[in-house]
């Protein structure tokens, strides 16, 4: 016979839930920051708020990002902009969905020859929007685009993500789990 109560996990997971949440934006910004291919780019995650859906990813013109012909490499502009629609959509959705990377564009608009910057955003209302087009268990499609900018706000690049969302218990993906603390819904 168990000394623990047959709820344990849960308990165990709000406990965790109660603590860890003064900890986790700091230490999410700290792990971005210090990911090998984030610190070889230069990339540098300048804010991040999973719960206000919002992120500011800079760069730096360095000898370790520079093309050929010394602007920034394209490949870096794209890094910059690529795991934050996801991260912050899981977030901001909770346990009880899905979220996938389904496809991207990056458009050049001119080269980057100083530091450039791309600010991500989410508004509330979009959680709102996705909740409902995914409530019968259909895949949801949704479009994002966010611009890369330099020091003086010139347009560099724009990218365009798009992210398939589906209610966990439709989902043939139903393994998926985030490394990051998301809210628990039952």
């Amino acid at each position: 016979m168990s000394v623990l109560p047959s709820n344990f996990e849960t308990l165990k997971r709000r406990a965790k839930q109660s603590i860890m949440p003064l900890l986790t934006p700091h230490l999410l910004k700290l792990r971005l920051n210090t990911y090998a291919p984030y610190i070889g780019a230069g990339i540098k995650i300048d804010h991040i708020s999973l719960d206000q859906g919002l992120c500011v990813v800079s760069m730096e013109l360095t000898t370790l990002n520079k093309n050929i012909v010394g602007t920034q490499f394209g490949g870096s502009l794209y890094s910059m902009v690529d795991p934050f629609y996801m991260l912050m959509l899981m977030h901001q959705l909770g346990s009880n969905y899905v979220v996938w990377d389904k496809s991207s564009h990056i458009d050049f608009i001119a080269p980057g020859n100083s530091k450039v910057t791309a600010r991500m955003k989410i508004p509330s209302t979009e959680v709102i929007t996705i909740q409902e087009l995914a409530k019968d268990g259909e895949a949801v499609f949704r479009e994002y685009q966010v611009d890369i900018v330099d020091d003086q706000q010139k347009l560099i690049a724009t990218v365009t993500k798009t992210l398939y969302i589906r209610l966990r218990k439709y989902s043939k993906s139903k393994e998926q789990a985030s490394r990051i603390e998301t809210p628990h819904t039952e």
